[in-house]
């Protein structure tokens, strides 16, 4: 039987681990091939390992332009062609705004928004020549749910969701589509200090109607619908695969970190 993506070429930022790594899983088995970008070489290697031929690496940091421009290009050159890009690069901080160290901010912003940005900006330029193409953002509930110590990073998030509706916007009349995920809390390297403190993992779970913390495959499935024919339809939009977890209040983290 064939794949909904066969024969097409993807290219991911966050690519060898979390939500990155289960797209480019989801992919490849519907027939997918890709370049996975990241900035950790052990992760890389072990996707690698796993997913075999089908997949490329890039040893690439989001927030240097030539990184990127040679992640796009290196696509291009080993497949021919670039019809599909998931943003995935991103990490979270912690810091109340009076005490917030600029560095950190920064640091934040740049992967999360700048890297998104500069990501979307060398993959539409090939997407906007070739005249199709889907790029899909990973934003967060954060961008539009705030959380006390987490500015950095909800302003980040609601960044990527206004910089994908514009996207949608500019690249629209060439055949690109432009698409956002807003995950609410995930099970990812990035969320494993939940573990060291239970009462954080069990704040968020209490604080998802649905009972339990998402898993990355669940974002990967959103993302094969956006990326697939069956979400021809659809660009502009940041599609919420939260639990239903945006429909309660966020967890005072501030508070249960002692205990």
């Amino acid at each position: 039987m064939a794949g909904r993506l066969d024969g097409q070429v993807a290219v991911i930022t966050g690519g060898s681990s979390g939500i990155g790594l289960a797209c480019a899983r989801r992919f490849v088995a519907e027939g997918a091939v890709a370049v996975l970008a990241d900035r950790n070489p052990e992760s890389l290697a072990a996707a690698t390992s796993e997913l075999g031929a089908a997949i490329v690496t890039e040893l690439v940091d989001v927030t240097v332009e030539a990184d990127v421009e040679r992640m796009v290009a290196r696509a291009v050159s080993e497949y021919g062609r670039l019809d599909i890009a998931v943003n995935a690069a991103g990490f979270g901080g912690f810091g109340f705004i009076v005490d917030h160290p600029v560095d950190e901010w920064r640091a934040v912003i740049d992967t999360c928004l700048t890297g998104v940005m500069l990501s979307t900006k060398h993959e539409g330029r090939v997407m906007r020549d070739a005249g199709s193409g889907v790029i899909v953002n990973i934003a967060s509930i954060n961008a539009r749910v705030p959380a006390e110590g987490m500015a950095s990073y909800c302003c980040a998030k609601a960044g990527v969701e206004m910089l994908t509706r514009i996207a949608a916007m500019e690249l629209g009349p060439s055949g690109v589509r432009v698409s956002g995920i807003g995950p609410g809390f995930i099970d990812t390297p990035l969320t494993a200090f939940t573990q060291i403190v239970p009462a954080i993992r069990d704040a968020y779970v209490a604080a998802t109607p649905l009972g339990r913390a998402g898993q990355p495959e669940d974002v990967a499935d959103a993302a094969l619908f956006l990326v697939s024919d069956d979400g021809r339809w659809v660009s502009g939009d940041t599609l919420f695969v939260d639990g239903a977890s945006m429909q309660k209040a966020y967890p005072e983290l501030h508070k249960l970190a002692g205990g």
